[in-house]
């Protein structure tokens, strides 16, 4: 019945590929301003808004302090997502594949796990931010309509596959871009009217934790970047495809999370924002409530930036379905749009629930993807660099062993490195279950920077031993 279904999906021009290597005569998309947009409009609407508003709203800053620290965050955080997307192109691999050839076959499995659980708290979030925007439509509607809207929405987009995502992502950012435009010109004279408004200092562990939750939600998209290049030609220089990527995360991130934190610092002094934002709890209604004054138009805007969000759950959905067929032989040989659909019978459910708890969910999350992408980062990063000699020849990454668990490393540097940076971090984490003996001292989170320097001095260490001991061996 698969085979059959596929088949059929095929020729209507569903993607049906699975995670096996694309080779290089199939990559020939040379549209590069793709690798832009799909990460533009992915950044570019509510949810790096909301991220942005957790400045005030959560950890009490001002909207100055908000504003250097995002800026500063992003133009640091933003060089990783850059570095990842150069892979897709030059190796034709999808993420969770690429990862064998540092964490091995077996090591890879815990990635691809961590992933496909972490982008399905990422759709959660996407769904939860869109159902409270499309209920602060009418009355009459609420944020499960809303979620399961925004659901099918999504599902429509993911199941038709690459070439859908990136022709998606190449015009949904207009409707957000249009409403952030409206949002400040209707807000303007409270948001320059706020900013003489005195703030209590912040304190540097809000600082940091801040700082951190930000870097999270930047370091979380590394584990599927290279997902969205595969089909792009490898004849690009390395430098054009990293300044296309990192652009479209760096304008979005900082100009999402900007307004974000400007409206959200300004909503308590405005009645009428701060009714629609529901004591921190609904960034749908402040967006709604900034742009009630312009009427019918304001509600059209509204609408179409809910809907839009889709264009941050198609991604994340597509390497959902990705992840999943690495985790084990079995799985890469269920067809892709399979997955796709499990993701929606867990994302509708989940959502609606958490819904009802949205910013202790979103800082949950994001800082738990955080913490496990950024020692997945370290990882990769220092393979690349130190024992691969930062180069994509078919000598340092021989493609046809992709699944060869004999021909692939091994997994014992990766695994050991993993559990080091997770151990390390813990005592440095901060979260509303859990506060780690080290934050409790007033530094704030910094559970995600210390996971990322742990994770490649170990792994550096490991790897090097582990080379050494085989040249004796052998």
């Amino acid at each position: 019945f698969l085979r059959r279904t596929t088949q059929l999906l095929s020729r209507y021009g569903i993607e049906t590929h699975g995670i096996v290597p694309v080779p290089a005569e199939e990559r020939l998309e040379t549209r590069w301003y793709q690798l832009f947009f799909v990460w533009f409009s992915s950044c570019m609407n509510l949810l790096s808004f909301s991220t942005g508003t957790a400045g005030p709203a959560f950890f009490s800053m001002g909207v100055r302090d908000s504003l250097a620290i995002i800026i500063v965050v992003n133009l640091v955080c933003c060089l990783l997502p850059g570095f990842f997307a150069v892979f897709g192109p030059k190796l034709g691999m999808r993420a969770m594949v690429q990862a064998r050839f540092s964490w091995g076959y077996f090591g890879a499995i815990v990635p691809a796990v961590l992933n496909a659980f972490s982008l399905e708290g990422f759709l959660i979030l996407n769904c939860i931010i869109g159902g409270q925007t499309i209920a602060s439509l009418s009355s009459q509607l609420n944020d499960t309509l809303g979620i399961v809207i925004l659901g099918i929405v999504s599902l429509i987009v993911t199941f038709c596959g690459y070439r859908v995502i990136h022709g998606y992502e190449s015009v949904a950012w207009i409707p957000n871009v249009i409403a952030f435009i409206a949002m400040l010109a209707v807000g303007y004279p409270q948001l320059h009217e706020n900013l003489s408004a005195p703030v209590p200092p912040a304190t540097p562990a809000n600082v940091i934790s801040f700082a951190s939750f930000l870097a999270s939600n930047i370091i979380g998209w590394c584990p599927m970047i290279s997902d969205y290049g595969i089909y792009h030609s490898p004849d690009a220089s390395s430098a054009r495809i990293f300044i296309y990527t990192y652009l479209g995360f760096f304008v979005s991130n900082v100009t999402g999370q900007a307004l974000g934190a400007a409206f959200a610092a300004a909503a308590p002094n405005v009645p009428a924002w701060n009714a629609g934002f529901d004591d921190s709890s609904s960034v749908g209604g402040l967006l709604h409530n900034v742009l009630l004054p312009t009427g019918a138009f304001g509600k059209i805007l509204t609408a179409l930036v809910a809907l839009s969000i889709s264009s941050a759950c198609a991604p994340t959905m597509y390497t959902f379905s990705n992840s999943f067929m690495a985790i084990a032989t079995w799985f890469s040989t269920v067809p892709r749009w399979v997955f796709v659909l499990i993701s929606e019978g867990i994302l509708i459910p989940v959502a609606i629930i958490g819904a009802k708890r949205f910013y202790a969910t979103f800082v949950d999350i994001l800082n738990i993807v955080g913490y496990w992408s950024s020692i997945f980062c370290a990882i990769i990063l220092t393979e690349h660099m130190f024992f691969r000699r930062a180069s994509f020849s078919e000598d340092q990454y021989p493609i046809s062993t992709w699944a060869s668990y004999a021909l692939l490393p091994s997994s014992i540097p990766a695994v050991v490195a993993f559990v080091c940076a997770a151990g390390a971090l813990v005592p440095f984490m901060s979260q509303a279950w859990y506060v780690g003996p080290v934050a409790r001292q007033g530094s704030g989170d910094v559970g995600v920077f210390v996971g990322f320097v742990v994770g490649a001095i170990v792994y550096a260490l490991a790897r090097s031993f582990e080379k050494i001991l085989y040249r004796k061996m052998y």
